[in-house]
């Protein structure tokens, strides 16, 4: 309501009160009306098609943040670029990280058998820490392809597969009797996890320990098998020295024309900025308090 209306509505007898009052909040939708942009901002969210739920499932990658957007629209935005407040902000964390690094001894006590420290996170949470990602179509459109039922023959590798939570949202949508998934992990104890798993079938999805960075291939598959390879978060876990190994193995096992399907940390997430003292390893590399390692990327 207007400043000025709500006054006389008050003191007038009740038939003026009510008929200036409906008068008023008439005028004020009109008001509301005109100032509203004659056409929605020209993003995809606010296109009905991207607004589903996340039940149908939830279209991720569709939500742009800009500035005349409602930030109360959505419960998530997938797309939200940070100010200069938030990167100066960052800035003053990463020179503070940098001037408590992990010490010479906990640096080797780390990097040395990477392994075990991912062991023990397993041990200690089992399957129950991820949840399954349920988003992968979407963010993969190659996925819902090759698990078509008329596709074909299609060998997928998940590398860094942990306890299932890509590899089993992949078969519980697969319609392919020809498709089979391997599903590889450096942790022995993620690879028990997915083999304890009650949706784990022989038949169609092989569980392995592989190191993506180290002289063997995957077991069960040479060089050129590989129709799909499958890398969410788990380059981030390598140290810098190792990513040209993994590039390299991750290439042998392609076939031509294959493709890699990769999702990881970017360089001022706030998992990052959060860091404090005695967790930074190198430039943008940390240790966890669990003991795994994260890396967070930047474009380059």
């Amino acid at each position: 309501m207007t400043a000025d209306s709500a006054p006389v509505a008050a003191v007038a007898p009740q038939d003026d009160a009510q008929e200036k009052l409906a008068a008023a909040v008439s005028s004020l939708e009109i008001a509301q009306e005109a100032q509203q942009p004659a056409d929605l901002p020209p993003h995809r969210s606010h296109d009905p098609q991207y607004n589903q739920k996340r039940s149908d499932p939830f279209q991720f990658g569709s939500r742009y943040l800009g500035e005349q957007d409602n930030v109360f629209e959505f419960n998530a935005w997938d797309h939200v670029e940070t100010d200069d407040t938030y990167k100066e902000y960052a800035e003053q964390q990463y020179a503070m990280q940098r001037e408590a690094p992990v010490s010479d001894f906990d640096k080797f006590r780390f990097n040395s058998d990477p392994a075990k420290w991912w062991n023990k996170f397993y041990q200690n949470n089992t399957a129950n820490f991820f949840k399954d990602r349920k988003w992968l179509q979407q963010e993969f459109p190659i996925l819902a392809t090759v698990t078509r039922e008329d596709f074909g023959p299609v060998t997928i590798l998940e590398i860094g597969a942990g306890a299932g939570n890509t590899a089993f949202p992949v078969l519980a949508q697969n319609k392919n009797p020809k498709l089979k998934l391997h599903a590889c992990d450096f942790s022995k104890k993620a690879v028990e996890v997915m083999r304890g798993h009650e949706s784990y079938n022989p038949e169609v999805m092989q569980a392995d320990v592989w190191d993506v960075a180290g002289e063997e291939l995957p077991p069960g598959l040479d060089e050129g098998s590989v129709d799909v390879a499958v890398m969410i978060f788990i380059f981030s876990a390598l140290s810098p020295l190792q990513w040209k190994k993994a590039v390299e193995n991750v290439y042998r096992v392609l076939k031509p024309g294959g493709e890699v399907c990769f999702r990881d940390y970017g360089r001022g997430d706030l998992a990052q900025v959060r860091f404090r003292k005695g967790r930074y390893l190198e430039e943008n590399f940390y240790i966890r308090g669990d003991g795994t390692r994260v890396y967070f990327f930047d474009r380059d």
